[in-house]
């Protein structure tokens, strides 16, 4: 054999104990895997189905180096890790995915000015380093925009809307907290992702194109396949084809996007890793996000991917927690994952719920009548009658 191949029975580590750590430790141990997982947390989601735990800081150079005696292979479930200790522990240790890709993902300015010089379209965009650079940036960019802090934001942190000249000064603690990038809100009419895995051969495969509804910056469902014509899906997979060729992905990508009404996709932002809109992947597909990124990582030929049937993923959030368990019940057709995290926080994401489906309207109208997202569906309510 001329190239390094992970094989049953040896052990992989993830950094990062989360949801997503707990669903690639599923799937690895389906093929044979032990997992070692790194996380601050005792019992983490991912720690309750590994092997063994690790419980240290994630730059916690001693830790990850016991991780790199006890591995094989180590990959990671998030990009909020440390670079420096990653990028470190790559000379100690088996990674395929490199550093690199984080260094990437973790800065949103170094991010976009990676998907600009890979080729892609994203939405007009400056960095901003001081209160004087942002009045700059909008005078050219305009309103709505949108600015993020370039570091640290998920699920809507550390971002702000400004629709006029009144919203700049609540800006300010962003810039503060450190560099950020303004963007030009675009009038998209769907959010799609893709997900692409491509192994050390450097093949290559691509998931379907997903349409996502977001509520209050957090993902509430995902519809597979997207509701588009055929002209955006090839558009869309190509585009995350040529962004994970140029930064020489090994493992999992997900690609997020915006569709506007005249057929442009933008690129919105990366992660390097299974992503939540890949979930439905694991009952609709032939092989889940999580079990191509094992093979990925490990070097094994990758499966080409098959949807099985349309299905919509919806997420449960810790205010949704309580009606979930009342429906349980009567609902012989939901799949049911539930994370296993200890408190039930509202926002939080503790689980998710995927339908299989025929027909995708009837569905959609079935979970909204189910009562256990009233409160997306108030506020929505709300927000289009206001």
């Amino acid at each position: 054999m001329d190239r390094k191949v992970i094989l049953p029975g040896s052990t992989i580590g993830i950094i990062g104990g989360g949801q997503l750590g707990r669903m690639m430790a599923l799937a690895a141990k389906q093929a044979g895997f032990r997992i070692v997982v790194l996380d601050p947390a005792f019992n983490s989601p991912c720690g309750q189905v590994a092997d063994e735990q690790i419980v240290t800081d994630y730059d916690d150079y001693d830790g990850l180096r016991q991780l790199a005696d006890k591995c094989d292979v180590i990959t990671y479930e998030f990009e909020n890790i440390d670079y420096e200790a990653l990028k470190k522990l790559t000379g100690i240790a088996y990674i395929p995915q490199g550093a690199e890709l984080i260094r990437i993902t973790q800065n949103r300015i170094i991010e976009k000015d990676t998907l600009v010089r890979s080729g892609v379209q994203v939405a007009p965009y400056e960095a901003i380093y001081t209160y004087e650079d942002l009045i700059g940036a909008i005078s050219r960019i305009g309103y709505p925009c949108i600015i993020k802090t370039a570091q640290g934001g998920y699920d809507g942190k550390g971002q702000m809307t400004l629709k006029s000249d009144d919203d700049i000064q609540a800006a300010a603690p962003l810039i503060e907290h450190g560099p950020c990038v303004l963007e030009k809100m675009i009038n998209f009419e769907k959010e799609l992702s893709v997900i692409v895995a491509r192994n050390e051969t450097r093949a290559m495969t691509c998931f379907p194109v997903v349409e996502n509804i977001h509520f209050e910056h957090i993902l509430h469902k995902t519809i597979a396949p997207a509701r588009i014509n055929s002209t955006v899906e090839k558009a869309a997979k190509a585009i995350a084809v040529k962004i994970a060729q140029y930064v020489d992905l090994i493992g999992t990508l997900a690609v997020e996007m915006f569709l506007t009404s005249t057929g442009e996709v933008y690129v919105n932002e990366l992660a390097p890793r299974p992503h939540n809109s890949g979930h439905y992947s694991i009952e609709a597909c032939n092989i889940s996000q999580f079990g191509q990124h094992i093979r990925a990582i490990c070097n094994w030929p990758l499966q080409e991917i098959e949807l099985l049937k349309s299905a919509i993923m919806v997420n449960i959030l810790g205010q949704h927690v309580d009606n979930l368990n009342k429906q349980i019940p009567y609902q012989s057709a939901w799949f049911i994952h539930l994370y296993g995290k200890d408190q039930a926080k509202y926002q939080r994401k503790m689980g998710h719920v995927t339908i299989l489906t025929e027909d995708v309207e009837t569905t959609l109208d079935m979970l909204n009548q189910t009562g256990i997202w009233k409160d997306v569906k108030k506020k929505s309510e709300a927000f289009i009658h206001d």
